[in-house]
């Protein structure tokens, strides 16, 4: 049996998450996961070894002013990066144009006694540089491999924040 201050009790929780509420620690839910996105993304470029220095590692940004977005009635929110070359790195490239057999490429090389080169650091501006072969690079697929992280994390931090919405609401 129920008494009607338990009805008039839970009948006020789900006026309170409809008004506004539960839609505004949705949107907070959304906004972590897309951090915590970054975070794998970030992750699995180290793991990959993708770069050599730190500006494709921090260039990965939730858009613009970071909040989640409501489109057409699902809460959205947008991970992506600035840098030109991350998709290449991702997906992929070849070294040199179409038609090419090599090409070019200004920056400061460094050998070893041997002169097998050890590092190469892209500067538009230097005089020296390296020759490329026409060759494919092999993507790292460091966004794929953030991606079934993600899918795999989802359900258990899904099903541990409605726990703990049923408990805060109900």
């Amino acid at each position: 049996m129920f008494e009607s201050d338990e009805l008039k009790q839970f009948f006020g929780k789900c006026s309170t998450a409809g008004n506004g509420d539960f839609k505004k620690a949705l949107s907070v839910f959304v906004q972590g996961l897309g951090l915590e996105f970054l975070r794998v993304i970030q992750d699995e470029i180290i793991r990959l070894k993708v770069v050599d220095t730190r500006l494709l590692l921090s260039s990965f940004h939730i858009k613009d002013n970071g909040n989640a977005e409501l489109s057409e009635g699902g809460l959205t929110v947008e991970v992506g990066t600035n840098v030109e070359y991350a998709k290449y790195v991702n997906d992929g490239h070849w070294t040199c144009g179409k038609g090419e057999a090599m090409r070019f490429v200004p920056g400061r090389v460094t050998t070893d006694a041997s002169g097998k080169i050890t590092s190469f650091e892209y500067d538009p501006s230097a005089k020296s540089g390296m020759m490329l072969k026409q060759k494919w690079v092999e993507g790292r697929h460091f966004w794929e491999s953030g991606i079934k992280i993600m899918e795999k994390m989802i359900p258990g931090l899904l099903e541990a924040k409605i726990q703990q919405w049923m408990d805060n609401y109900f």
